[in-house]
């Protein structure tokens, strides 16, 4: 699919996003003191973007894995639940970053969020965040929810880990969520697709060299860069069929836009009933930034989640 044509030029908020990000830790090195600069960044990001005003925060564990709930103060529906994966390149990320889109999941939605702490790479290689999303999984189930009870909702690297904890749940014969709510998904590591190059310098959040550092983090030692193709690591070329339905939100601004717009399609091609937003001006995960753009996309989360609960 011929990408968006897109003029190389960045609004002035995209290149002062852009620098920021630059300076706080958005290098493509997975060498051990910059990740330990990329996780500190995300985990001072987390603190410094107050959680949305209405929604408590409730610490719990999992089998030794930290987590934590986000839940509506006023009162709310308890019979359907989130579980939210948290992005930052399979490499980063904890539950103060997660509780920036979990926290405005649960007031948008007004359901109970969980989001989880899974083991990052390198120290952890795949499958590790995969077996850790099933024991979150595990772990609503535990608690008496139904699998059609839970939508599933993540970004970046965490759409990847929503989609993939899916395809493990289908391998498994399982029963799957309700739902998944994606929000720029990473959904192909081969890194090929057209908006690397053609998006590439209106990006402001992530690099094609970023890309190619955290995927390699994540998967650990391969035989050949067809490897990158699996659908254990990249779930656009998975068999999609019986997939819960999706609802996929990217900005017009970031090299990952293929990545939603070729899954779309692969889920259209599988009969899997899919909702695809393209936000003009949106770049990787803008869903976080406390702006006007922002809002209009959780809230149209919102919207959306009142006509999958119907």
């Amino acid at each position: 699919m011929k990408a968006t044509k897109i003029s190389p030029k960045m609004d002035p908020i995209m290149r002062a996003i852009k620098a920021v990000h630059s300076v706080a830790g958005g290098s493509a090195s997975v060498s051990e003191e910059d990740l330990a600069k990329q996780r500190s960044s995300q985990e001072l990001f987390g603190i410094l973007v107050t959680p949305v005003i209405g929604v408590s925060n409730e610490k719990t564990e999992i089998e030794g894995m930290q987590a934590a709930w986000w839940k509506p103060d006023l009162r709310h529906e308890k019979r359907h639940v989130i579980l939210y994966c948290h992005g930052g390149g399979y490499t980063a990320g904890n539950l103060n970053y997660a509780g920036i889109l979990a926290s405005k999941l649960s007031f948008h939605t007004g359901l109970e969020t969980l989001a989880f702490e899974y083991r990052l790479a390198p120290e952890n290689t795949y499958p590790a965040a995969v077996e850790d999303a099933i024991k979150a999984w595990d772990y609503l189930m535990k608690l008496g929810y139904a699998a059609r009870d839970v939508l599933v909702a993540g970004d970046s690297a965490g759409g990847n880990l929503a989609l993939e904890l899916c395809l493990e749940l289908k391998k498994q014969n399982r029963m799957l969520p309700r739902a998944l709510i994606l929000m720029s998904p990473w959904t192909d590591m081969t890194a090929t697709a057209e908006t690397y190059e053609s998006l590439v310098d209106v990006d402001p959040m992530i690099t094609p060299d970023y890309v190619k550092a955290v995927r390699g983090a994540y998967v650990g030692e391969i035989d050949s860069e067809s490897d990158y193709k699996k659908d254990i690591y990249s779930p656009l070329f998975a068999d999609l069929t019986g997939l819960p339905q999706t609802y996929i939100q990217v900005g017009e601004c970031e090299i990952l836009l293929d990545d939603s717009r070729k899954l779309a399609e692969r889920l259209r091609e599988a009969e899997v009933p899919v909702k695809l937003d393209i936000y003009k001006g949106g770049w990787h995960v803008f869903q976080q930034m406390p702006m006007r753009k922002s809002i209009k996309a959780i809230m149209d989360v919102g919207g959306y989640t009142v006509e999958v609960l119907k």
